[in-house]
């Protein structure tokens, strides 16, 4: 069993407002899980009953909308938490997860992630803190869809993928998301991502092959993401 009060992704997310005693506690009552890409972590309207601490890997965060089709809210990583929401407020998810790659999480059960919220006050204010920074990118992300074009989307979202996940070897998008995905995040048809992708890299501004995406010209895809 691996020791929570050892492992470097705590120190990313609320966790790490526990004391080495909790974390102790934590490390008997946690499972670990290995999740496969494309597996859902839980659904929309499922009870989750505790949190999931990610170890490694990606996965999506998707709302089902009016015309049965996903939308991508939002892309978690290594040493964030899931699930914390609807087990604060008692409800069931309001948004699926699913994996983009192969996962490693932990689960930790509700009533222990309670336990801690109410005996450990700086726990649950980075609790609080967390969920505040959640609605703050909700806010950004729904004034960025109002007055952004689904051009300057685009050119933001690639820069974001840059950024927060990094480049492989070959200089591509370390995160490699299907042109469905990427329409979903930007809020458009898929056939129009594909389209806008495409001038882009007749424009010489990103290099395509098959799923991978390489941005060549940094700068103009700043100016083009208006940010």
């Amino acid at each position: 069993m691996s020791k929570c009060e050892q492992c470097i992704v705590r120190e990313f997310c609320s966790l790490k407002a526990l004391t080495k005693e909790e974390l102790l506690h934590m490390a008997e009552c946690k499972t670990s899980k290995s999740i496969r890409k494309g597996d859902v972590i839980f659904a929309e309207g499922e009870s989750v009953n505790g949190v999931f601490c990610v170890k490694d890997g990606v996965c999506k965060l998707t709302k089902l909308s009016s015309n049965g089709k996903d939308q991508i809210v939002k892309l978690v990583r290594k040493g964030e938490l899931l699930g914390q929401r609807s087990m604060i407020s008692e409800e069931p998810a309001n948004l699926s997860a699913v994996a983009l790659e192969d996962m490693t999480v932990c689960f930790i059960p509700k009533y222990e992630i309670m336990r801690f919220f109410n005996q450990n006050n700086k726990f649950s204010m980075s609790m609080i803190r967390s969920l505040a920074g959640d609605l703050r990118e909700a806010d950004d992300l729904m004034v960025s869809m109002a007055q952004k074009t689904v051009k300057e989307r685009l050119a933001h979202t690639l820069l974001y993928l840059s950024d927060t996940f990094g480049t492989a070897a070959d200089a591509s998008l370390k995160l490699q998301l299907s042109r469905e995905e990427i329409a979903s995040i930007i809020g458009t048809a898929t056939e129009s991502a594909i389209r806008l992708l495409s001038e882009l890299n007749k424009a010489g501004l990103i290099s395509l092959d098959g799923k991978r995406i390489t941005v060549n010209d940094r700068k103009a895809l700043q100016r083009l993401s208006g940010d």
